[in-house]
């Protein structure tokens, strides 16, 4: 198996367990509003930037990349 193949499979896994946590986890969860996330609303307009969510989930997925390259070095 090539090593684009067992990148692709590795991806391919990580979206579809991420789309499984997504389905199944409540939405009023405290991680979806942390603070230094901007939220703003008026009268008849909301605007919700994930700042820090953004920011963790960068990290997070550096760190997976990282692991990656790491291990699959030879």
């Amino acid at each position: 198996m090539s090593a684009i193949g067992k990148y692709l499979i590795i991806v391919g896994a990580v979206i579809l367990l991420t789309g499984i946590i997504f389905t199944f986890l409540p939405k009023n969860q405290p991680f979806w509003k942390l603070p230094g996330d901007i939220y703003i609303r008026r009268e008849n307009f909301t605007f919700y930037f994930p700042v820090t969510t953004s920011i963790i989930v960068s990290i997070l997925i550096s760190f997976i990349l990282w692991l990656i390259n790491f291990f699959g070095r030879k």
